[in-house]
């Protein structure tokens, strides 16, 4: 039993960890229609940054001026947004295919400095020793893994009431009336390409403390960590959930997540110790089928974006209903 709440506790760690990156894609795609296919690149960086201002000096590397881990989060939220607001200068006037291109190529190279540049980022060997919240509990698994998991979810529920209201706000109306309709928008006075600056920064700020946070919790990073594979897990976590939905993007990171960690244990108990490392390239097709079998029965995702209509035309709407009923000589319900 106690092995059980302490894997549940690393399992939903993690998971929840990947709904804080899931929540910046959401900002960028689902509520803007930004084709960001570079995550991997904005999670690596909030990691390397993190890491790089909080681990203890180390002999050959840069960095390592053992800050509180605070001070790294808080590093790695600025880098990301700077890097995103960079990123997006020189790309936002791309659309669809050719801002993921670019996106893509970015994510790519972020990867291979991480891999080359050894006295930075420890190169192919990684980064150690990176510091982790509740260190002195964990001589005790279960209470060290509890204590993480109501960190990560503090965190993600944080990061949660701050999107909501971004998205509830008048600037993600705009951003909604950009991805649905730009040319009326930009024809009411909004500068489309500003809001999609500022929704790229937004999202590449989130997706930079995700990456902080898995790093200090795991306490070691590498740049094999930060493989396109990472970008196509997160993509449809948001895909399966609900895309323009921020609790959607919060289910699908947990039932993804949960797909993922059982369909590695199936593999590894079905499949030759030999064959396993090739076996595990099936993990991704199992993910692929588990998707397309989602979106046959809810097209939308698990948690459909909510479709929001002005209160001016929803009484516009009544009031036609109103009129319809007394002209046919039925009597309006009085609410």
């Amino acid at each position: 039993m106690i092995d059980l709440v302490g894997y549940g506790a690393f399992f939903l760690t993690i998971a929840l960890s990947y709904a804080i990156i899931a929540l910046g894609l959401n900002v960028q795609w689902g509520q803007t229609g930004l084709f960001n296919v570079g995550v991997a690149g904005f999670v690596a960086i909030g990691a390397y940054v993190s890491g790089l201002l909080t681990t203890p000096d180390a002999t050959g590397r840069i960095g390592g001026f053992g800050l509180p881990i605070l001070v790294g989060w808080l590093a790695a939220i600025l880098a990301g947004a700077l890097l995103a607001y960079a990123v997006g200068w020189l790309t936002i006037r791309l659309r669809a295919d050719y801002l993921a291109i670019t996106t893509f190529g970015f994510a790519v190279t972020v990867q291979l400095a991480a891999l080359n540049l050894e006295s930075l980022t420890g190169g192919p060997f990684g980064m150690s020793f990176i510091p982790r919240p509740f260190a002195s509990a964990a001589g005790d698994p279960v209470r060290f893994g509890l204590l993480n998991l109501g960190l990560v979810a503090l965190v993600l529920l944080v990061a949660y009431f701050v999107v909501e209201h971004l998205t509830a706000s008048p600037w993600g109306r705009v951003l909604r009336a950009i991805r649905e309709d730009e040319p009326a928008a930009v024809s009411l006075g909004k500068s489309a390409a500003r809001f999609r600056l500022q929704a790229f920064a937004v999202g590449g700020a989130l997706m930079a403390l995700g990456g902080a946070v898995q790093a200090h919790f795991i306490g070691f990073i590498a740049p094999d960590n930060y493989l396109p594979l990472l970008t196509f897990q997160v993509w449809t976590m948001l895909i399966v959930g609900g895309s323009g939905n921020n609790r959607g993007a919060i289910a699908g990171s947990v039932v993804v997540w949960a797909l993922w960690a059982v369909s590695a244990s199936v593999i590894g108990q079905v499949m030759p110790a030999g064959e396993q490392a090739r076996g595990a390239s099936l993990q991704i097709v199992l993910i692929g089928v588990a998707l397309c079998v989602i979106l046959l029965l809810r097209p939308r995702g698990l948690i459909g974006e909510r479709r929001t209509v002005s209160r001016h035309v929803a009484g516009a709407r009544r009031g036609e209903r109103s009129g319809t009923m007394v002209a046919t000589g039925r009597e309006t319900p009085t609410p």
